[in-house]
């Protein structure tokens, strides 16, 4: 072996690393593969194979040995594999995939029940009002006449109540306990239908039961206009009426100004479009327009049952509105007269007749 030949320590000192790299590269080497790469001794492992799983050898096996073919086998046979990695598309096990699916059978029909409904709780009754209201006078009135006087008769009235007419505070003249009165004005009863009378104080703590009053529509008169006779200078107009309560065996009747029909209306103007009535009684005047049948004429279409004239519901000879016993003059004719008394033929001998 041929010796080193060093001429300096830088050399030396070289070598001496190597030498140390290589040692620790054969240590490295000894740890990683063992004795077998040393020759050393080795282990010969003889493969067969065995229908049943072997438990291991218990021989002691380093960390650089393989596993033997038994283990290798071992572990191939006891592991379960999942070959779906969750997926579930097939059917389970059993289920005929071609069997159509058929419905279960209908439910018989039940109705439903009807719920019982609650027992209805009886209304409370009103209490009895502390003032009571037994009568007034007037017990009515008609629409549109002048104010009146009211008198309130009942019990337990007392001075600071008042007298209320639809909900309308009236100026109250206390009498008694069981007596009051106010003055009604005429616009409160100027439309037809109830009222209602109250007594009641203003604090509204005492008050009474409400009391309906009556304001009736006023009588009218039940005639139909159906055209007036007019002379020169207006002497002696005559307005002629059907009475509709006659139905179609009316006759026409005339009246003149100031002449009362139906007992109570007195008739005060006429004209050709409608005349106009005054009660006598209670001082209501009426306008009653003109009844005219309609543009195809006939009875059927005539407003307010007027009926058109009809000849043949007359006597011929006479004409409506005029008495018989008047003489008719036919134009072209002379008068008529009355005849002359008979005479004897011996009225001109002076003697007696025989």
């Amino acid at each position: 072996m041929a010796s080193i030949d060093i001429k300096t320590p830088s050399e030396r000192n070289k070598l001496i690393a190597a030498g140390a790299l290589g040692l620790i590269a054969l240590i490295a080497l000894y740890l990683a593969f063992g004795r077998s790469l040393f020759g050393g001794s080795t282990t010969t492992a003889t493969v067969r194979s065995t229908p049943t799983p072997k438990p291991a050898t218990s021989a002691a096996r380093t960390n650089t040995e393989l596993p033997s073919l038994d283990e290798q086998t071992l572990t191939y046979e006891t592991t379960p594999v999942d070959c779906c990695n969750g997926f579930g598309a097939a059917p389970d096990p059993g289920r005929n995939i071609f069997a159509f699916y058929e419905p279960p059978p209908p439910t018989p029909y039940s109705p439903t029940p009807t719920p019982t409904p609650p027992p209805v709780k009886p209304p409370t009754p009103a209490p009895t009002p502390p003032v009571q209201i037994a009568f007034v006078n007037p017990q009515t009135v008609y629409a549109g006449a002048q104010g009146f006087r009211l008198e309130v008769n009942g019990d337990k009235f007392t001075p600071d109540a008042h007298i209320y007419f639809n909900q309308v505070e009236m100026p109250t003249t206390f009498i008694n306990s069981q007596r009051m009165i106010t003055d009604v004005p005429s616009n409160l009863i100027a439309q037809q239908g109830m009222a209602q009378i109250m007594v009641q104080t203003p604090d509204g703590k005492t008050y009474s039961n409400a009391y309906s009053f009556s304001v009736q529509p006023p009588p009218k008169p039940n005639v139909q206009y159906i055209g007036m006779i007019t002379k020169k200078r207006g002497n002696n107009d005559t307005a002629y009426f059907i009475d509709p309560t006659r139905g179609a065996n009316a006759m026409p009747f005339g009246a003149r100004l100031n002449d009362v029909i139906n007992g109570r209306f007195r008739l005060i103007d006429m004209s050709a479009s409608g005349v106009l009535f005054e009660d006598v009684s209670l001082g209501f005047r009426h306008q009653v327009a003109i009844s005219k049948p309609s543009a195809g004429g006939g009875s059927g279409g005539a407003p307010n049952g007027f009926q058109p004239f009809d000849p043949s519901r007359f006597t011929p000879g006479t004409i409506p509105g005029i008495p018989g016993n008047v003489q008719v003059v036919t134009p072209g004719q002379p008068p008529r007269r009355p005849p002359t008394p008979a005479q004897d033929v011996d009225d001109d001998d002076g003697g007696p007749d025989e």
